[in-house]
């Protein structure tokens, strides 16, 4: 590869950063091309862009950011390095991760760093903490829920109070004649 590819690669890496404040670093090797390319196939059906990038590449169009992902130098950027870019959710590269590995029976692709609006996760370990995040529209979701709870009791109180009131009103009245 030559240094204008390079530099192109490095380019093209840093927009896709820039663009994505979502993405895991994993490893996938020892993986057969079989099971590469049904991570690749499932990768597509659930829209998340995949794509292995030499660690140095990496390195450099991460050093362009304006966040500090120095952590990722010394623990994440080594061996085998595959880049998923998930957009808006935030959680669907964990999902996916955990779902092939069910299907396959295979313990990779390994979660080797993931950046979730520029806070940093290191480390297999944090992929069950990172399957179970919520996505921006189920937060979204949960908050119209609770909003809405407390005006319909209020509407439903409403609105069983003043049957009852009315009632007691027409009986009242029924009285008097």
């Amino acid at each position: 590869m030559t240094k204008e590819e390079k530099g192109v690669v490095i380019e093209e890496l840093f927009q896709k950063f820039s663009e994505n404040n979502n993405f895991y670093i994993t490893d996938a090797s020892g993986m057969s091309v079989a099971q590469t390319t049904a991570l690749r196939r499932l990768c597509f059906e659930k829209g998340i862009e995949y794509k292995v990038f030499k660690n140095t590449l990496i390195q450099k169009a991460l050093l362009k950011m304006d966040a500090d992902y120095a952590p990722f130098d010394e623990k994440v950027l080594k061996g085998f390095s595959g880049i998923m870019f998930s957009g808006e959710d935030a959680n669907s590269p964990a999902k996916l991760i955990k779902e092939f590995r069910k299907k396959s029976g295979f313990k990779s692709p390994m979660l080797k760093g993931a950046s979730i609006d520029t806070d940093l996760f290191i480390g297999e370990e944090n992929l069950d903490m990172l399957s179970s995040l919520k996505s921006k529209a189920e937060l979204i979701g949960e908050v119209i829920g609770l909003l809405q709870s407390p005006a319909k009791n209020v509407i439903s109180g409403l609105k069983g109070a003043g049957g009852k009131l009315a009632g007691i009103l027409q009986t009242l009245s029924e009285r008097e004649n």
